[in-house]
């Protein structure tokens, strides 16, 4: 049976934070009517005055979809008539025009933002972040290399981890931004930056192999 090699064990970690590049959000429209499908963008109300909305303002039509329709009766028939619940998500590409977008929501009595889904650059995931963790942990094993006299001959073992941190969103100042501006429609839209990081950090434990101390 081979012997374990001499090895030095070596952590490192990188962490930084990084920003979202656009975002989902999630609204319900509650509508005098039931329809399904692509007619619900087009014939139920109280939707196609919100997706009119957008558009005006400059999203496309497939930046909003209808992921489904809750129907709501009290007499236990559906009726033409009954009313229902529609779930939308609305992807936004530029998050400088995020403020204005909520305007658009909150002027519509009948929607509500039920959430923001934060999307973030495909190369952010955290490869990049375990790159420059190898580089550091390479780094420090050659200065303890030096330091007590021996060569590094390769690696013996390799483990890493990632934490990635999403911070809440605060929906209640949402919620109460919303209903401030519904309420004073007639005064002009705030000017405000909404941006939002989360932090990523990316930890490694390498055992380097090492010539005999």
């Amino acid at each position: 049976m081979e012997s374990k090699p001499d090895t030095i064990k070596i952590s490192a970690f990188h962490r930084e934070e990084i920003f979202a590049s656009h975002a989902n959000l999630y609204v319900t429209v509650k509508g005098s009517s039931v329809f399904s499908g692509s007619e619900a963008m087009k014939k139920a109300r109280e939707v196609s005055q919100l997706v009119e909305a957008l558009t005006r303002f400059g999203l496309s039509p497939e930046a909003v979809q209808l992921l489904g329709v809750h129907i709501e009766t009290a007499s236990g028939m559906l009726l033409k008539s009954s009313s229902a619940t529609y779930r939308l998500r609305i992807r936004l590409e530029k998050l400088d025009q995020l403020a204005e977008l909520l305007d658009i929501i909150a002027s519509q009595k009948n929607a509500a933002l039920e959430r923001i889904e934060w999307k973030y650059p495909e190369e952010a995931t955290g490869e990049r972040g375990l790159e420059s963790a190898i580089a550091k942990a390479k780094a420090k094993a050659e200065k303890v290399a030096t330091a007590t006299g021996v060569k590094l001959l390769g690696v013996y073992d390799f483990s890493e981890n990632t934490f990635d941190e999403e911070r809440p969103v605060h929906f209640e100042k949402h919620a109460a931004l919303m209903q401030s501006r519904a309420a004073a429609v007639a005064e002009p839209s705030l000017e405000m930056d909404i941006q939002h990081g989360k932090t990523i950090q990316v930890n490694v434990e390498i055992w380097y192999r090492v010539s005999s101390f």
